[in-house]
């Protein structure tokens, strides 16, 4: 029962913790405008160890490679969590498996928020277009429709790429995402 509740708050707290981080490597890598209600409260929220990690972490390639390596660490944490929870035998400390389970599991997440994004931003176009959050949610997920709007013509008014996008990302989570978790699976 203890480590129910234990594998419950680590999943509701540490991981989604990555989440946020790695949402906002993104946007500062895409460029979003963040000034609305949802980027105010991802930069208030992590604020208070991301500035504190540029301190000693540069950025690289103009990326912010200080958000993108504390999502890294939120996300070994949890992984190691996650193992003794699940009470894994830790005879060796499985460094190598775990360290590319946790880039496995970014890139998993990415691809996450990309969907999420998508579907938000279709929500909005229904309900409220003008939203503070259009520019944020269209800075997501331009690079990724642009070149499927350039291939898929309308039907009858209607844009398709977005239904194409979701596609590809459930394609994406599947076949090479789902085979890279196999493989590093086995590492442990």
């Amino acid at each position: 029962m203890f480590g129910e509740a234990l594998s419950f708050l680590i999943d509701a707290l540490v991981q989604p913790f990555a989440a946020v981080l790695l949402f906002r490597f993104h946007a500062v890598w895409l460029k979003a405008p963040m000034r609305n209600p949802i980027g105010e409260f991802i930069m208030a929220l992590t604020d208070f160890v991301v500035l504190k990690a540029r301190r000693y972490v540069p950025s690289v390639f103009g990326l912010d490679t200080a958000t993108l390596a504390l999502a890294f660490a939120i996300e070994f944490i949890y992984l190691v969590l996650f193992l003794f929870v699940q009470s894994y035998p830790f005879d060796t400390f499985p460094l190598v498996g775990l360290l590319a389970w946790t880039a496995v599991k970014l890139l998993k997440i990415s691809v996450y928020l990309l969907v999420a994004t998508l579907l938000a931003e279709a929500i909005m176009s229904w309900v409220n277009p003008h939203t503070p959050l259009a520019p944020m949610l269209s800075t997501f997920n331009q690079p990724f429709l642009q070149p499927l709007r350039s291939v898929i013509p309308l039907v009858g008014r209607v844009d398709l790429s977005v239904l194409v996008l979701f596609i590809i990302c459930q394609l994406i989570l599947i076949v090479p995402i789902g085979g890279m978790e196999q493989f590093v699976q086995r590492l442990l």
